[in-house]
């Protein structure tokens, strides 16, 4: 047990900070348009557009 929690404990911390890292500062490499928030639509128009398409 006190390996465990001297050696792999530590290591999966370190880990799973270093991976919480990389995904936030994949943003940095995104194209600008994909930076952005994406866009708030409506679930009823869109329910009324996908009506209208299939219609």
């Amino acid at each position: 047990m006190g390996f465990f929690r001297q050696y792999i404990a530590p290591l999966l911390i370190v880990l799973m900070f270093a991976v919480a890292l990389v995904a936030v500062s994949a943003r940095i490499f995104l194209p600008s348009d994909m930076m952005a928030p994406a866009p708030i639509t409506e679930p009823v128009s869109m329910i009324r557009q996908a009506l209208i398409v299939f219609s």
